[in-house]
């Protein structure tokens, strides 16, 4: 691939690239990008976690002050010859974005790079509210499987490749196939036009950005309207009626969903961890698929995974096989702890929906066993749009502990606080606690048999401390 920079040098001929921002899932696979092409990389983040850390080990520079004197020299004497590559989630006020904005750098938003990167390449993109990150990782391990080696950039680290990034040479009518996590925050998918798309949901989300569903529903529309011709878009039946409006003519809808659709399953069992499932279209059926990842979701989204792979010809036996060989993304459904009498998952669920479809999943795999779910929301605006849907699906939860909310990107919003939904929350078990609260309760109570903690914060800072604590039970 070589990228061009809209009517600018190839992406690939800039000498420098920094980063503001560089600990996001989204910005280490551009980033582990560049640095696999030879460039020298750099970066800022607000904080150091065990992603800055492996960034560093793999020879990347990072530092976590915001502060004009620790940008690399290289970079402060070759303006020209730098990429600045931003995330949203830095705010304006930020001093080495200033800097770099009044030098008169090129400075390109994550989503703009990325859709630079794709631009002449086979792109295979997964957009939905939720359902992208393990849908995208499922499409490239069936690739990848099959011999078809690929580029993937995912919004998660895929345990298959223990990486959020791969980088192949496999080809489609002379293009190098790219699968991508089509991202709808601040309409970042905007920057891509696919080849094949999957929509897993719209469900409504990031209203703080679009202020309500209809403006959500637009966006997605275009983003369906910017599949190329001759392409085809793979769409969750339960999406909204109206996605497909702005589609181009040629475009190819092949609708799926857990029940019905183009495509769908059957004969659902739920064996041990292992979903088992046949696969139902209308011009083949694969039998006899075995899902060790587990969850009624991730059936569904395999089924998308598997159609898209069927488009590049993947044949039955490599798939039946991949399925079967898949590992799941870190923290989606991830088991962290287990022995005779307890079990204790980490999941990245942080809306309404992805919670009740994980309790759901849980619920199946061990039914009448009691489940404690440790829930951290994520931003003072979801929290606060989504009130009532997060207390209605927390409530399936035997017993709900709450973790203030983490605020990300935000600043806080007077009375949206943890407490609103702790109010509404009708299980009969329900508390808010801090992380040293949790902990300590994790050490004298064992009246649980599934234990969860759940959310897109900083709440996997618990897991390892909870792993050590159930290890001593």
């Amino acid at each position: 691939m070589e990228p061009t920079m809209n009517n600018q040098q190839p992406a690939t001929n800039y000498k420098y690239i920094y980063f503001l921002g560089i600990g996001g899932i989204g910005m280490s696979a551009i980033a582990r990008w560049f640095k696999a092409n030879g460039k020298p990389v750099w970066g800022y983040d607000k904080t150091d976690t065990v992603l800055t850390q492996n960034l560093a080990k793999e020879g990347i520079n990072i530092h976590f002050e915001d502060n004009i004197d620790l940008i690399p020299k290289e970079v402060l004497e070759n303006k020209t010859e730098t990429l600045v590559v931003l995330t949203p989630a830095v705010p304006q006020d930020h001093a080495e974005l200033n800097f770099f904005r009044e030098q008169g750098y090129t400075i390109k938003k994550r989503s703009e790079v990325l859709g630079i990167i794709t631009a002449n390449a086979y792109t295979i993109a997964v957009a939905g509210t939720h359902g992208k990150t393990s849908t995208s990782s499922m499409v490239a391990h069936l690739l990848h499987d099959a011999g078809i080696d690929c580029s993937a950039f995912l919004g998660g680290i895929a345990v298959n490749l223990n990486s959020n990034l791969a980088i192949g040479n496999a080809e489609k009518d002379g293009k190098q196939i790219v699968v991508v996590e089509a991202d709808e925050y601040d309409r970042s998918f905007l920057t891509l036009h696919p080849d094949i798309a999957i929509v897993t949901n719209s469900d409504a989300d990031h209203l703080d950005i679009y202020g309500d569903k209809d403006h959500l529903i637009h966006s997605f529309q275009d983003f369906i309207g910017q599949i190329k011709p001759g392409g085809t878009l793979i769409l969750n039946k339960n999406t909204d009626p109206r996605l497909t409006e702005k589609m181009q003519k040629g475009v190819n809808l092949i609708t799926y969903s857990l029940e019905n659709g183009d495509l769908h399953a059957s004969e659902i069992q739920v064996s041990g961890r292992t979903f088992g499932f046949d696969l139902k279209s209308v011009d083949k059926d694969i039998p006899d698929l075995a899902l060790k990842v587990p969850g009624f979701h991730n059936v569904e989204n395999m089924l998308a995974a598997i159609q898209a792979c069927l488009i590049l010809n993947v044949p039955e036996n490599a798939i039946q096989n991949g399925v079967k060989t898949y590992k799941g993304v870190k923290r989606r459904f991830e088991y962290i702890f287990e022995n005779d009498s307890k079990v204790y998952i980490d999941d990245y669920a942080h809306h309404p929906t992805e919670i009740e479809a994980f309790i759901r999943s849980v619920k199946a795999l061990y039914p009448g066993k009691k489940l404690k779910l440790i829930f951290q929301p994520h931003l003072f605006t979801r929290t606060r749009d989504f009130a009532d849907g997060f207390a209605e699906s927390l409530s399936q939860a035997d017993e709900v502990v709450l973790l203030e909310i983490y605020p990300a990107r935000e600043k806080p919003i007077p009375g949206i606080t943890s407490k609103i939904l702790l109010e509404k929350i009708t299980s009969s078990q329900k508390t808010l606690l801090t992380k040293e609260e949790v902990l300590l309760n994790l050490q004298s109570d064992k009246s649980w048999d599934v234990l969860a903690t759940v959310g897109a914060g900083d709440i996997d800072t618990l897991v390892q401390p909870i792993k050590n604590i159930l290890e001593k039970l």
